[in-house]
């Protein structure tokens, strides 16, 4: 997430951000360390998308102050 917002790491840490997923469950997280984007809770794909072909779960990056 850090290289496609063009951001070094530390100031995507200092920006103060969070992802936020459609529902209560917050699926996403962005990993400290690397600035990575990864699964948060445990997805199960039949419980989400049960008579769905295609299952697409939606989250937003928001990040504090101007870019």
């Amino acid at each position: 997430v850090a290289k496609d917002l063009g951001l070094q790491l530390p100031m995507l840490r200092d920006r103060g951000f969070r992802i936020v997923s459609e529902g209560r469950t917050q699926y996403f997280a962005l990993h400290g360390k690397t600035g990575h984007l990864v699964t948060a809770e445990r997805i199960d794909r039949e419980q989400l998308c049960r008579l769905v072909e295609k299952c697409v779960l939606r989250c937003e990056l928001i990040v504090e102050g101007q870019m």
